[in-house]
This record gives structure tokens, sequence and C-alpha cells, in this order.
């Protein structure tokens, strides 16, 4: 299995969980605002805070077809359509300079998610540290082909997708020439059915494409955070906002800055709690290990020279004498020394 690498931060097996704090659109075309959740996102304990760099002329048809007809969808309040509805959330490329100083000043990774082959020069002009590739444009294959010849690397969110067309696009990735890539598994939804995730999905991933696979979240609260790293996701993506109760499209299933800290926390919390594949007392467990193990304790006094029998033993805690399975070895055994009630059992205390 092959690791990726993104500004000298190994991304793969045994490595911490990349969580990716996702702003998306949540700026509301408000720069300020924009600068906020930089903010949040470097407080959060986040590695990276990643936008979306889009233009509605570019990624939907100004049609009034039936289908892009949001008047009765949970977005209808946004736009009428999907033209309209992305018109409002776009992100001023003018910015992404300015941004991605900030981001640095705030010593925390900027990036972003590119919807045509304009956003990746933009992008590519401020030497963006690795491509988002959102679930929705897994089959534009020529846009992921212009992507991947910057030789950046290249994370794909693969939601609604079949394994032939998650082939499809890391084929086109590996046809550039460019092998950094990860694939984030991810269930579509805002927010989506728990009974819909499947996340033993990222186990079929791994095994089929041998790169490193992450979740891109779109769910409510924390469950599905610490399940999917617990389950091994390498790349963690959650949408996170300053405030569910601000107008716009993605804000009401996105965390709050104080949810989003929790949740890494709780990733960190899980990475330690999974450790070594090892089956071992632990330090911190020593002193419970000592004190509420049984041991081989005499229960009466022995004179040295005396025949060890089974009445004169007890098995009782602390461990400090011999183990329980130990007994055979004592039964029958001459003691070598004087013992008083309630001592340890030891080997010197018996000849062998």
């Amino acid at each position: 299995m092959h690791a990726l690498t993104i500004q000298g931060r190994r991304i793969g097996d045994n490595a911490p969980c990349f969580i990716i704090a996702e702003a998306g659109s949540n700026h509301d075309r408000n720069f300020e605002q924009a600068l906020q959740l930089i903010d949040a996102a470097k407080e959060s304990g986040a590695d990276v805070v990643k936008f979306q760099v889009f233009s509605a002329d570019t990624m939907a048809a100004a049609t009034q077809d039936p289908t892009v007809d949001l008047g009765s969808d949970t977005f209808g309040r946004y736009g009428k359509t999907l033209h309209e509805l992305y018109r409002k959330v776009e992100l001023p490329r003018e910015w992404l300079p300015r941004l991605t100083e900030y981001a640095k000043q705030r010593d925390i990774m900027f990036a972003a998610t590119p919807f045509d082959e304009d956003a990746v020069d933009a992008l590519e002009a401020i030497d963006a540290p690795f491509y988002k590739i959102a679930s929705y444009e897994i089959t534009h294959l020529p846009l992921i082909r212009y992507t991947a010849q910057t030789g950046k690397p290249l994370i794909l969110s693969t939601g609604m997708a079949t394994i032939e067309e998650i082939r499809d696009a890391v084929e086109a990735v590996e046809q550039t020439g460019n092998t950094q890539y990860a694939l984030l598994h991810c269930g579509v939804g805002y927010p989506p059915p728990m009974n819909d995730l499947h996340l033993a999905a990222m186990d079929v991933m791994r095994e089929q494409f041998m790169c490193p696979i992450g979740y891109s979240d779109h769910t409510i609260g924390l469950t599905i955070p610490i399940a999917a790293v617990a389950r091994g996701a390498s790349i963690y993506e959650k949408h996170f906002t300053l405030d569910r109760n601000l107008p716009g499209p993605d804000h009401k299933f996105a965390l709050e800055p104080a949810e989003l800290a929790a949740m890494v926390r709780g990733i960190r919390d899980v990475e330690q709690a999974i450790g070594r594949p090892q089956k071992c007392v632990a330090e911190s467990e020593l002193t419970y290990y000592r004190r509420g193990r049984r041991s081989i304790f005499t229960n009466r006094a022995i004179k040295k020279g005396d025949i060890i029998k089974r009445e004169m033993l007890s098995i009782v805690r602390p461990a400090l004498g011999l183990l329980p399975k130990d007994l055979d070895r004592v039964i029958g055994k001459r003691a070598r020394v004087n013992m008083e009630a309630f001592d340890p059992v030891t080997t010197d205390t018996f000849d062998a």
C-alpha cells in the first residue's frame, strides 16, 4: 500500500489521521467570515482548512428542467435552481491569495476543491499543497486528469460511486504519472441516514486500491468521526460553520467551532486508544495488576522442613507470590524457610 505525502506530512497506515476542516461555501461570500472560519479551524486543532472554488456558469446549466428545481428541496430557499444556488455561494477567486496568506500566518494548511480547470489554475497560482476532488466530480475524468497533471497529491471523494467508477478515476490520475492519491468513502445526504453510510466499504476500497482510505462526512454529531477513524480512516473531512443558524445551504449539517474541536480531540484520543497490535499489561495497569490479581499465600505458619500441603495454602490477592497455575509446583515440596501466615509463596520458599 502506498502512502501519501502532503507538505512533508505522511498520510496512511500507522500515521496520524489527516483532519480536514471543510469550510466549503460557509463563507457566504463574506471575506471576514472566511477569515473567521480559518481561525476556527486552527483553534480546533485540524490539520487543514479547505474551501471550494467553483463558478455557477461552469458548474450547472441555467436550465429550468424539473431535475434542478429546488422549490420543494431543503436547499430551495437559497435558489430556485442549482445555477441560482451556486451563484449565491461562489468564492471570489481574488480572495485566494489573501486567504492563503492569512492561513500561513495562523500556521494552518490552506486547500480547496476545484470544480473547473480555471479553478485549478487559480489554486496553482497560490501553490495549493493538494487538491480535493468532490464526490459529484468523480466521473469528470477530464477535470481529474487536468488536476493530476499538476503533480500535486489528490484526495478523491467517492460518494455514490461504484468500484468501476472509482477505478476509472484512479486510472485517470495514474495516466498522468501521478501516484500521489487517496480515496475518501462518503455518504451523500445532508445529513445522510446512518444505515446508508456503510463504513465497512472503506475495507473494500483499501483492498481494491491499496492506497490511503478516509471518510468525508456529512452527518450530524461526533459518532461517525470516532467510528470511521477506529475503522482505519487515514483522512477525515468534516464540514464546519461558525453558526448553524447562518443563512446558506451548508450550515445546517455542519459542526460549530466547539464541536469541531471536540471532534479533533476525540479522533486523537481514539488514535491513542488503538495503540499497537499487542495484548499485554499496560504500564498504567501495573498497580491494579499487583493489587487485584491473585497469587499463592500461606494461610498458617509453616516451619522450615515441613512438607507443604494444599490446606496450608490460599489463593488470594495481591499478586506477590507465585501464580495460581503454579499450585501443583508447591504442593508436596519441603519448606526451605520458616513462613508466617499470609506470607507470599515464592520459588525461594520451598525446595525445587
